[in-house]
């Protein structure tokens, strides 16, 4: 590591070719995967239909962060977002931490999305086994984010397009449903909802939180992807703002389908919009919206590999990475950093040939809370960078509103779903693991500072 500043550091430039609109479906892309097509179904089985509070709660806090994330993404465009703005805000220390945090977490979650992408497609084509299909995807997306920004981001606009389009007549098909009005199909109603709403209370809401936050990880790629977008000032703000009330509806308004029509013991939880969509007897509508879930799941990957090499390369960067991880190719796609954010991905895989269905479930368990870290430092940052610009007179293209009262609500809200979670044996334990994840790198990245300055004293 070096001690010079960001601003000391040489600029290594990378392309600044993606479109607004790529990056406003980019953000949706990176957001609805894992967490909505199959996490969802997890969610009910904890908490049965009061997993609908957890999507709220989540959901509030989710569009404060990312508020507060595009005031200073506009402000400061850079490939290491949060990362940048914590060191900003609250020293390197503190910068790197959250950064190499978040690349950890995002590593995770490709291998997730890459072992559930895999093993829907199996339930409808059992030729390829699960590990093999997932040692494919991995290596397709890796040579597409190896293509260039460009080509990844149109790639990324027409996956979007095409699972918010399958979300909205799933929508459609579950509200024809609910109020009766597909022929020959008995309406299930909300007794679902009505007759046992909590069947395991304030601890199952817990429980179901941290895999709904799980869901709503990945929104924040947006002001990552800013770098490298034509006018970030504008393009941000506009991204964040539809993003946001975006992704709402299509959770909430798929989790209540799903948690009316589909008792929180049934079965057809494992693939739930799949198990929507075979009661309402419509021809071939389960298999479809199965491959739908692959493409979900598959865009999520495209666009958190994208993230993950985006971070690493800003760790670089700063000096809080090695430094071959900034080396571009002639696309000016950070080469080095893309292949290491892969690689746990290819390892998933082998762990699937050799200890069969266990991978995934593991991995879904990993990484909600460290979700919950990134956003608490993103509203810790805006925090001190706002009031730090509105005492020196500093403009900002993009100023959030309610400032600073939406900002501590976002922190009091994080507060108590921590203490939530603590209450909980089952989320608590995710939680020290996660305080512990962060002690041991903030305590790399501390060491790695000491002995760099040593380095250059001596």
């Amino acid at each position: 590591m070096t001690t010079k500043s960001t601003a000391e550091r040489p600029a290594l430039k990378l392309g600044h070719s993606m479109k607004p609109r790529q990056l406003t479906m980019m953000g949706l892309g990176s957001a609805i995967g894992a967490g909505l097509f199959l996490g969802s179904g997890a969610g009910i089985q904890a908490a049965g239909p009061a997993v609908l509070i957890s999507y709220l709660v989540a959901g509030t806090l989710i569009i404060i962060v990312m508020w507060a994330l595009g005031e200073m993404a506009a402000a400061n465009p850079n490939s290491g977002a949060f990362s940048v703005y914590a060191e900003k805000a609250m020293g390197k220390t503190a910068g790197a931490t959250v950064g190499w945090l978040w690349w950890l977490q995002l590593v995770v979650v490709i291998a997730a999305e890459a072992l559930g992408a895999a093993g829907l497609l199996f339930t409808i084509w059992p030729v390829v086994p699960v590990w093999g299909l997932a040692l494919i995807f991995m290596a397709v997306f890796t040579a597409i984010n190896l293509a260039g920004v460009k080509n990844f981001g149109e790639f990324e606009f027409w996956f979007a397009i095409l699972k918010v389009a399958a979300i909205l007549l799933f929508l459609a098909i579950g509200a024809a449903l609910l109020f009766g009005l597909l022929p020959e199909v008995p309406s299930p109603g909300l007794s679902n909802i009505t007759s046992n709403f909590a069947p395991a209370g304030l601890g199952g809401i817990a429980a179901a939180l941290f895999v709904v936050i799980f869901a709503f990880g990945g929104t924040e790629i947006v002001s990552v992807a800013a770098a490298e977008t034509e006018n970030p000032e504008r393009s941000v703000g506009h991204a964040i703002r539809t993003v946001v009330w975006r992704i709402l509806v299509f959770y909430i308004g798929s989790v209540f389908v799903i948690a009316a029509v589909l008792p929180s013991t049934s079965a057809a939880l494992k693939s739930p919009f799949a198990g929507v969509l075979d009661l309402a007897r419509i021809p071939g509508a389960g298999a479809a919206i199965t491959l739908v879930a692959v493409v979900a799941l598959l865009s999520a990957l495209n666009a958190n590999l994208y993230g993950a090499s985006r971070m690493a390369y800003s760790l670089s960067v700063r000096g809080e990475a090695p430094g071959f991880l900034s080396r571009l190719n002639t696309a000016r796609v950070p080469v080095i950093a893309v292949s290491i954010s892969v690689a746990f991905g290819f390892l998933a895989a082998v762990l699937e040939l050799l200890f069969p269905e266990k991978i995934l479930p593991a991995l879904f368990q990993l990484v909600g809370s460290t979700c919950l870290v990134v956003w608490g430092s993103a509203l810790v940052s805006q925090l001190i960078l706002r009031r730090r610009a509105d005492r020196t007179g500093t403009a900002l293209p993009l100023r959030m509103k309610g400032f600073p009262g939406l900002t501590i609500f976002g922190l009091v809200l994080l507060a108590l779903i921590f203490a939530v979670g603590f209450s909980s044996p089952d989320s608590s334990k995710q939680l020290f693991s996660t305080m512990a994840l962060i002690a041991g790198i903030a305590a790399a990245c501390w060491i790695g500072a000491r002995l760099s300055r040593r380095r250059a004293a001596e």
